[in-house]
Formats: structure tokens, C-alpha cells, sequence
């Protein structure tokens, strides 16, 4: 049996799919503008790459804050997301991307919506169940310290590498 050695990083955000996603998704961008007139450049693709940066940047930066907070920061980088969609489209509508560039983004950004959606919906669960957990335990619900408790176990386990 192959035992791998799992390192976590540092800055916890760089364990993130999503985080690595909206990376890839930022160089695939870069990837696709040396064909680009300057116009198209300076337009479409410029505005495209740095929405695409503010995802990454959304996702790294909430990663350090609370998990409301984090959920803000989340949001926000949906919001990018959707900025990407609509620089897409200008970049297809204008001739700067084919419609094979286009489908291809647009499958992208679709996945990192679904992606950026379920982390926020798991860590308010997580909060949510938390607070309910907090507010009703009484003495007789203190666990009994000699079995296993799971309760810091939680959805986000799916998002990480």
C-alpha cells in the first residue's frame, strides 16, 4: 500500500480546488489573448483577467477571516465569476474569442460557480448546525469524554486536495 505524504500548506486557501481552479482559469486567459488585437486586448481580455484574478484574490483573502466573513468573501468571488461571464461574452461577441474559447470559458466558469456555491452552503451549515448545537446543549448533552467525537468533522473535507 502506497502511503502518500499529504503537506499542508501554510496559507490554507492554497489547499483549495477552487482556489486552484480560478488560477487555472486565470492562465488559460493569459493563454488566449496572443492572438488578440490591442483593441480587444485593452476591452475585453484585460477586464476578463483581472475579474478572474478577483476570484483567486476573494477566495485567498476570506480564507483568513471568520467563517461569515469567509462567506462574504465567497460571494464576492461569484460576483467575479459572473463579471467573467459577461467579458466572455463581449470577447465573443467582438471576435476575440471563437465560440470554441467561449464554450470553453463559459464550462469553466459554470464549474467554478458550482464550486464557489457548495463551500459557501457547507460552511453555513456548519455554522448554523454550530450555533444550534451551542445553544441547546444542557448538561445532560455533554459528551461523555471517553467516546469519539466527530463534531469538528465538517463538508469542507470535499474542497481540499
Amino acid at each position: 500500500m502506497d502511503s502518500q505524504v499529504k503537506t499542508v500548506s501554510f496559507f490554507r486557501f492554497e489547499d483549495l480546488r477552487i482556489y486552484h481552479k480560478s488560477l487555472d482559469y486565470f492562465n488559460w486567459i493569459v493563454q488566449q489573448s496572443g492572438s488578440v488585437s490591442e483593441r480587444d486586448f485593452n476591452l475585453v481580455i484585460k477586464p476578463l483577467a483581472d475579474a478572474a484574478a478577483g476570484v483567486s484574490k476573494s477566495i485567498a483573502e476570506g480564507s483568513a477571516r471568520h467563517k461569515a466573513q469567509f462567506v462574504q468573501f465567497l460571494k464576492n468571488a461569484k460576483s467575479s465569476v459572473r463579471s467573467c461571464v459577461v467579458y466572455s461574452t463581449l470577447a465573443l461577441k467582438c471576435g476575440a474569442f471563437t465560440q470554441e474559447q467561449y464554450d470553453k470559458s463559459n464550462e469553466t466558469l459554470v464549474e467554478m460557480t458550482k464550486m464557489i456555491g457548495a463551500m459557501i452552503v457547507s460552511l453555513q451549515r456548519n455554522a448554523e448546525r454550530k450555533h444550534t448545537e451551542d445553544n441547546s446543549k444542557g448538561l445532560d448533552d455533554m459528551p461523555d469524554f471517553g467516546e469519539e467525537s466527530t463534531d469538528n468533522e465538517t463538508d469542507l473535507s470535499k474542497l481540499y486536495f
